[in-house]
């Protein structure tokens, strides 16, 4: 049996030069619902693992320029009970509640179901429709990044050997502005999405959308941000016509495959739906943030 060696740094410095050391071989952990997985199951041979929740900062949410910073092993049941987090980003704060079971998300992290890179999860639609950024540590320092810039595939991220995700965040709230996530399983719970849906979106005094953002999870390699759903809103109330149009440009961008839980003509079709109906929330609940 090949032998695994377990870092836990107290520093970045630290985890970046034990990432960086292990020749490609090592695997960052922070809840390890995932990788725990994967290492039972020999998808994951790693030959490192390192444990970044000791490092300071990493676990918990706080204040960032306006807005809100989560620690990459902030568990995702501590991001649910925040009441500022979920005043501001509701629609998050839902996704982050439908990563697996309540047990799951004692554990669990925003950074492990990010870069765990599945086209269905459920976190990663709700951070990007928000704008959300990581910062990345690695060898050549600091740098922050979109969300969206990260998963490039099933199982692939954008990182290289020796970086890591510190922490993300997420922009100041204005007046008027709101979000939503919604998916569809077959089940009631505890179960992957077969679509993902959320929808971000700021409006004026009078209800107008002034900006959206749609994003859709499970339709295609990894999660589509559709500018083209979004410009439907902009400019409009919330009216039957905007939701026809928004639903048809969201078919028009799925790019869905196949499987035992979903045909590609299902899943366009609910992909319509679902972000139909996050807009609508989305657009209530901006209305009562004055």
């Amino acid at each position: 049996m090949a032998t695994i060696t377990y870092s836990a740094p107290r520093s970045v410095d630290e985890a970046v030069h034990a990432l960086r050391g292990a020749n490609g071989a090592a695997r960052v952990l922070a809840g390890g619902t995932d990788l725990l997985v994967q290492l039972r199951s020999g998808r994951a041979k790693p030959e490192v693992i390192v444990d970044i929740k000791r490092i300071p900062r990493l676990i918990g949410v706080r204040a960032h320029g306006g807005g809100h910073a989560i620690g990459a092993a902030t568990p995702c049941a501590v991001i649910g009970e925040d009441p500022d987090l979920q005043k501001a980003w509701p629609g998050v704060v839902e996704a982050t509640r439908l990563i697996g079971s309540t047990q799951v998300q004692g554990r669990a992290t925003l950074a492990g179901n990010l870069c765990n890179a599945s086209p269905a999860a459920d976190s990663v639609p709700a951070m990007i429709a928000a704008q959300a950024t990581c910062v990345v540590a690695g060898p050549g320092g600091l740098r922050e990044v979109p969300v969206e810039a990260i998963a490039t595939g099933p199982g692939q991220t954008s990182l290289s050997r020796g970086e890591f995700i510190v922490e993300f965040h997420l922009p100041r709230r204005p007046p008027y502005a709101a979000d939503a996530y919604l998916r569809f399983i077959p089940r009631t719970e505890m179960d992957i999405a077969v679509v993902g849906a959320a929808a971000n979106v700021t409006l004026d005094a009078k209800g107008v959308c002034r900006e959206a953002r749609i994003v859709l999870g499970a339709v295609a390699p990894t999660a589509l941000l559709v500018p083209e759903a979004a410009a439907v809103l902009i400019g409009r109330r919330l009216e039957d016509d905007a939701l026809s149009q928004l639903d048809a440009a969201v078919r028009r961008a799925c790019r869905p495959i196949s499987d035992k839980r979903g045909t590609i003509e299902f899943r366009t079709r609910v992909a319509g739906v679902l972000a139909r109906r996050a807009a609508s929330i989305a657009f209530q609940r901006a209305r009562d943030r004055a």
